[in-house]
């Protein structure tokens, strides 16, 4: 599956994802440049990203425990959510995505 991501610097990288693995580990393991402190828990917010709005529909809606750790986060906008906490499935092969500021390591 594919995963678009635009990083900090404005450029698109292309990465290639397996089903199951969340948003967060794919830029993480391809060195795109992540900093996912909690590796995943949803605990810290430190993997927000912006969600295309043409595939905001297609993910499965956020947890109240995401909302809490997205109201808490800077710059937090409609489309942003915690990348550890979107999962890859056939269905978002393309998913596109943009790290957020304060995301950076």
């Amino acid at each position: 599956m594919r995963l678009k991501v635009v990083d900090h610097a404005g450029v698109e990288h292309v990465l290639e994802g397996l089903d199951g693995w969340r948003v967060m580990e794919v830029i993480r393991d391809w060195g795109v440049g992540i900093k996912a402190e909690c590796g995943g828990a949803c605990a810290c917010g430190s993997c927000h990203v912006y969600v295309d709005p043409a595939w905001t529909d297609q993910l499965v809606p956020p947890s109240d425990e995401e909302v809490e750790q997205l109201d808490l986060i800077y710059e937090s906008e409609p489309n942003s959510r915690l990348s550890c906490q979107i999962l890859l499935r056939p269905e978002l092969d393309g998913l596109a995505v943009t790290l957020a500021p304060g995301s950076e390591p």
